[in-house]
């Protein structure tokens, strides 16, 4: 349920480790990798006899690769023609094995510095190995000149490349600032983490993932700092027992709400009651009860203090009703008042319960982040995270990772970092992405969904971890889902949460089908 996404880093000591430990030749890596991306065009372009080939070799081990793939299909038949971005005698190692043996198996090699490019006609398909993972900062103008060539001539070709589209940074998936536009993307042993992100998409095309050889126990002992968050985390929901009752389904408390902001904790509460909690009632100022409520039988509430505002004493109101919930939802139209903020502080103090933290009580949290429980799972957009960091959302935004796993270290908590490609990280630096991107989840409320989805899921005994990899997912789905009815968006908040149970069933009938 959680694939491996090295760093670019974390990639080449797996390459290291499995050349100085185990003996495995550099040379037989690349040559495994050669194969193996050759036989990803074959199934994508169809039949490789007779097909026009250019290959953009860069000086390193990308080139190398780029030369190994040059004499595979020469040999199956393509007409091939490697531009070197080199010379000859400057490469080394692997990539000078497989350019010589490139050369003597007959392919066409220039330097790219003295190739007449009036001799050049329209490929058919273009092989990218020019820059690879090891890239980071910004692209020279020699780069930048042949990535734009690529572009060009891939209106009309096929675009292969090699590991990582050249320009695109193999951490952040953010070009630098142009990439290659491939239609297929070929990476060796694991997706490297800068292509799993959603804003990479639009330069990889098709990710596939191409086994080198590289021995598994390599992975098992150097565990990577990020993992990818898979569809079959959905398996992780808890099946129904013959026995269940709405006591044993879990009692979720939603604690929110303030005059014009009514709705949020309503919503969370669809979130967790289409999650499958048993029992939802939402804490709320008396004064506001009936609107919050909503006229919905389903959900119960527990009016405090006499008026529409918080004040600290509601704290001991609710604590004293505590001992029947099973998990807490904070945040959610709570306000930003001052006397909000006081009832908050009040209330954390005392909290035992496994909690989400979301909304306001993130707002008036950034100001005292050490009253953040241990068992909790924070879930603010970038706005919001920015609000911990003393940064802007554009700051965030520029390196996701980062941040969540900052606030999960300053916090002690699971950090859960909302939007495109949303991130969860735990105390301890490692992180899970869920690379769904879904527009239809864009829509006022869907926050407050997901806090009640990932509380009914705590209120089942998940911990805090697999409930917010479980729940933004899950979420995620939902949102999928909700496109083909909606394929403009259009879509409401309680739709997301209406949308849940559908997409739990959809997935175990997929594994009744398979099983």
């Amino acid at each position: 349920m959680f694939h491996p996404l090295p760093t670019p880093e974390e990639m080449a000591a797996w390459d290291r480790q499995a050349i100085k430990d185990f003996g495995i030749r550099g040379e037989i890596l690349m040559e495994n990798a050669a194969r193996a991306a050759v036989d990803a065009l074959g199934r994508r372009f169809g039949s490789l006899a007779g097909a026009s080939v250019l290959v953009l070799a860069g000086p390193g081990n990308n080139g190398g690769d780029g030369f190994a793939m040059a004499r595979r299909l020469f040999d199956a038949g393509a007409s091939v023609t490697v531009l070197h971005t080199r010379p000859k005698k400057s490469y080394r190692g692997e990539a000078r094995y497989h350019l010589d043996l490139a050369r003597r198996a007959g392919v066409a090699m220039h330097l790219l510095s003295r190739f007449d490019f009036s001799c050049l006609t329209q490929p058919d398909i273009i092989i990218d190995a020019l820059l690879g993972t090891g890239f980071s900062g910004q692209l020279r103008e020699e780069s930048l000149n042949l990535i734009r060539l690529i572009n060009e001539l891939g209106r009309s070709a096929f675009v292969l490349a090699v590991d990582i589209p050249s320009g695109l940074d193999g951490q952040t998936g953010l070009p630098c600032p142009e990439a290659v536009r491939a239609n297929l993307t070929t990476t060796f042993h694991a997706a490297k983490l800068g292509l799993a992100i959603p804003c990479a998409a639009a330069y990889t095309g098709m990710v596939e993932i191409c086994e080198i050889g590289i021995p598994i126990l390599i992975t098992a002992r150097s565990k990577p700092t990020h993992f990818l968050i898979t569809h079959d985390v959905l398996g992780l929901v808890p099946r129904p027992e013959a026995e269940m009752h709405k006591g044993t389904a879990g009692h979720v408390l939603v604690v929110g709400g303030s005059r014009g902001l009514t709705g949020a904790p309503h919503l969370a509460a669809l979130g967790a009651l289409r999650a499958g909690a048993g029992l939802v009632t939402i804490a709320c100022p008396s004064g506001l009860e009936t609107l919050i409520k909503a006229g919905s039988p389903d959900i119960m509430t527990l009016p405090l203090g006499d008026s529409e505002l918080w004040h600290p004493a509601m704290a001991g109101e609710i604590n004293l009703h505590l001992p029947r919930f099973d998990a807490v939802v904070i945040g959610p139209g709570l306000g930003r008042s001052p006397e909000a903020a006081e009832f908050l502080t009040a209330f954390l103090v005392k909290l035992t319960l496994p909690c989400v933290i979301d909304a306001d009580a993130l707002y008036h949290l950034a100001l005292i982040p050490a009253l953040t429980p241990k068992h909790a799972v924070l879930t603010p957009h970038p706005g919001e995270m920015g609000r911990f960091t003393g940064v802007g959302p554009g700051t965030v935004q520029s390196d996701r990772f980062r941040a969540a796993r900052n606030l999960a270290e300053t916090t002690g908590s699971v950090a859960l970092l909302k939007g495109s490609g949303t991130v969860v990280a735990e105390p301890g630096g490692t992180a899970y992405l869920s690379s769904l991107s879904a527009p239809n989840l864009a829509v006022g409320g869907s926050g407050d969904v997901l806090s009640g989805l990932i509380a009914a899921l705590l209120a089942r005994s998940i911990s805090p971890l697999p409930a917010a990899c479980l729940g933004v997912y899950w979420h995620g789905v939902a949102g999928k889902m909700l496109e083909t009815n909606f394929p403009g968006r259009g879509n409401l908040a309680s739709q997301i949460a209406d949308a849940l149970p559908l997409a739990l069933k959809e997935y175990q009938c997929a594994q009744q089908t398979t099983s």
